[in-house]
């Protein structure tokens, strides 16, 4: 240890002799930081702890997700400190518009995936759900976290389950895939935009401006609400997003030392079934602006998927289920893909993208 602190500091004196000036412990120790970072040095990242950056957006949600995540490696490493670093995203700057109309997935991702491609973070952590189906030339899906409950949730301000609303009754979702399969379920109901973040969203409901309103479980789950939850929907109904209920950490395929600090935190049951509606979502090429869900599950070696594709009035859905051994789950999740264009769901997505 005694000979690495002195080559670090030696590499320290000279890059100060280089600028001209003193060194400045910090700022000589954050520079340090990014002339190393990608390479490969025995012992540095060690020395370096402090600087491993999370990148997450301001939500309380998302950085529940990231503080998570940083608990569970600083438990995992003794000593490594982790460090997050809020970055805003689009699709928090502009909560008046729909999510179809903004521009659909990566809405939530860019700006977090430009500061880790940069070097400004070493990681990112988002809600899976989020990430579109390519990701940045440079970057990777690192480990996936055991995931949380992926179901739906209704939480309505009389306490009414979804079959007993009031008929015409509004509720508020900002999902083309919760809003489609709503009105197949109850063509009656009124569907209205809802957008913010969830203590938001429940505001708008306790104030009136809706009967109900459908959120993901996970989210509230991880933020301790579940008394709030009037129906957990039956996926039969409410078939779930992509990846809903997991956690993305985003990292560089060029930083292997990131890479074998964050693995600790994999759960590879929850890798294959996510990868797998992930290879579903990407044939399709989905987005926010089409309503598609995918459901997978893992029982011993056998891999389920059921996926979903509906027009936006939900007079149109299309569905099938596919199932194989666990280590083909990303080619069974295109093979259902390839199923349900086959069986219409092709015309459903040309009309919706040409509009």
């Amino acid at each position: 240890m005694q000979e690495q602190q002195f080559q670090t500091s030696d590499v320290s004196l000279r890059i100060c002799q280089q600028r001209g000036r003193r060194p400045d412990n910090q700022r000589l120790r954050r520079h340090i930081v990014r002339r190393l970072r990608g390479f490969e040095l025995r012992g540095v990242r060690a020395l370096m702890a402090a600087d491993l950056k999370i990148g997450t957006r301001g939500s309380k949600l998302a950085l529940w997700q990231a503080n998570w995540v940083k608990a569970g490696l600083e438990k995992s490493h003794p000593g490594l400190a982790v460090e997050l670093v809020i970055i805003k995203t689009k699709g928090d700057k502009i909560l008046d518009v729909p999510l179809a109309k903004v521009g659909g997935k990566g809405l939530f991702v860019k700006e977090i995936e430009e500061a880790l491609l940069d070097g400004r973070i070493d990681l990112a952590v988002h809600s899976m759900k989020d990430m579109p189906g390519d990701i940045p030339p440079g970057l990777c899906i690192g480990p996936v976290p055991q995931r949380e409950l992926p179901l739906d949730v209704l939480i309505s301000a009389g306490g009414d389950k979804l079959a007993d609303l009031k008929q015409g009754a509004t509720i508020g979702t900002s999902s083309l895939r919760r809003s489609a399969q709503l009105k197949h379920l109850r063509p009656d109901l009124q569907i209205t935009g809802l957008r913010g973040n969830l203590d938001t969203r429940l505001r708008k409901l306790d104030e009136g401006q809706m009967d109900a309103i459908v959120l993901a479980a996970a989210g509230i789950h991880r933020l301790g609400l579940e008394d709030r939850v009037t129906e957990y929907l039956d996926p039969e109904d409410m078939l779930p997003a992509v990846a809903q209920g997991a956690l993305c950490i985003e990292i560089r395929e060029s930083d292997p030392e990131t890479d074998r600090l964050v693995s600790i935190l994999n759960h590879p049951q929850t890798r294959t079934v996510v990868l797998g509606e992930r290879a579903f979502l990407h044939r399709l090429e989905g987005s926010c602006q089409i309503p598609v869900a995918g459901f997978g599950i893992l029982q011993k070696e056998n891999f389920t998927i059921k996926g979903l594709v509906a027009n936006l009035d939900g007079t149109q859905v299309i569905q099938a289920t596919a199932s194989g051994a666990a280590q083909r789950a990303r080619e069974i999740g295109i093979e259902l893909a390839e199923e349900l264009l086959a069986s219409g769901a092709d015309r459903i997505l040309e009309e919706l993208t040409a509009g």
